[in-house]
């Protein structure tokens, strides 16, 4: 049976707001709710970028204390580093590691006024499922 809805969830990170400067995302419990996800990707969402680059990092920890960012052959994909060419487009990067926490950390740097951008931790693979959405 097909069913996404009862095998994934999206847990916010980093707020959709108008970036200027560095922002350590919200962290991201992957076993939240009762379920332990399995499976992680971090996906960013532009808006209108103006100006500057806005470097996209995935960190992970074990106590939701200590961040680490997370070695490149535990991701898939490329973590962004976002322009003003970049506006309104998808960033995914798939997480193959088996921290408990995970956040995205955006490096903002030669910004003035510059853009707009969220992320979320998309969690599937729930060792108990459905997945009860809030």
């Amino acid at each position: 049976m097909r069913d996404a809805y009862a095998h994934i969830t999206a847990r916010p990170t980093l707020a959709v707001t108008a970036r200027t400067a560095t922002a350590n995302g919200t962290s991201v419990d992957r076993a939240g709710g009762g379920a332990l996800y399995q499976d992680a990707a971090i996906v960013v969402h532009t808006g209108t970028i103006t100006d500057g680059t806005h470097a996209i990092d995935v960190q992970e920890s074990d106590d939701n204390s200590t961040w680490n960012s997370v070695p490149a052959d535990q991701l898939q994909g490329s973590k962004p580093s976002i322009v003003a060419a970049d506006d309104d487009k998808l960033f995914v990067i798939g997480y193959k590691g088996i921290k408990r926490y995970l956040r995205a950390v955006a490096t903002v740097s030669s910004a003035t006024t510059g853009g707009t951008y969220g992320a979320v931790v998309l969690l599937g693979n729930p060792r108990v499922a459905p997945v009860v959405h809030a």
